[in-house]
C-alpha cells in the first residue's frame, strides 16, 4: 500500500460531497474502500454521498448502519454494501453477516475496518478521514492498480 493522494483538505461538506460524486463511477463490483478516521471525521458523510452519487438518487435514504452493522443498495453495475463496524464484538461476526461473501461481488464501504482483524481485503483502498478545527483532511492509500483507476479522479 503506497499513498494515492492526501492530505487533501476537505474544507466543508461540498468538497466531500464532489470527491465521493467523482470517485463513486470509478468503482465495480468487488471493490473495498475502508473508512477510517475518529467520531466525526467525514466517514458517514463520505459514504453517504457515494451512495448517493452510484445509485444515482440524491434523496436516496441511506440511513447509518451503526446499530444494523450492514445496510445494502442496488446500484448499476453492483450492489453497494455500507458497514459500520464500530460495535463489531468479534470478526467471526463478519462471516455471520455475509460480508465475506460481498467483498468478492459488491462494492464495500466499511467503517472502523480496524475491527475487521486479518479480514480486510489487501487489495482495498483505505480512506483516512481526520477532523481539525476549520477543516477535514482525507489521504488516500491503496495498490498500483487504484492509483491507475484513480487518476483521472484525482489528476
Amino acid at each position: 500500500m503506497s499513498l494515492i493522494a492526501g492530505p487533501i483538505a476537505l474544507r466543508d461538506e461540498s468538497h466531500s460531497l464532489a470527491l465521493a460524486r467523482a470517485l463513486a463511477p470509478h468503482l465495480r463490483a468487488g471493490d473495498t474502500l475502508l473508512l477510517s478516521g475518529q467520531i466525526g471525521a467525514g466517514k458517514s458523510f463520505f459514504a453517504r454521498a457515494l451512495i448517493r452519487a452510484r445509485t444515482g438518487n440524491p434523496d436516496e435514504e441511506v440511513p447509518s448502519p451503526t446499530f444494523t452493522l450492514v445496510q445494502s443498495y442496488e446500484a448499476p453495475g453492483a450492489e453497494i454494501w455500507h458497514c459500520d463496524l464500530y460495535r463489531l464484538g468479534d470478526p467471526f461476526e463478519l462471516v455471520e453477516l455475509g460480508l465475506e461473501e460481498a467483498l468478492g461481488r459488491a462494492i464495500c464501504l466499511i467503517e472502523w475496518p480496524d475491527r475487521m482483524g486479518d479480514m480486510a481485503p489487501p487489495e482495498a483502498l483505505s480512506l483516512g478521514f481526520e477532523a481539525r478545527p476549520d477543516t477535514h483532511m482525507l489521504t488516500m492509500t491503496g495498490n498500483a492498480a487504484w492509483r491507475a483507476r484513480l487518476e483521472p479522479v484525482l489528476g
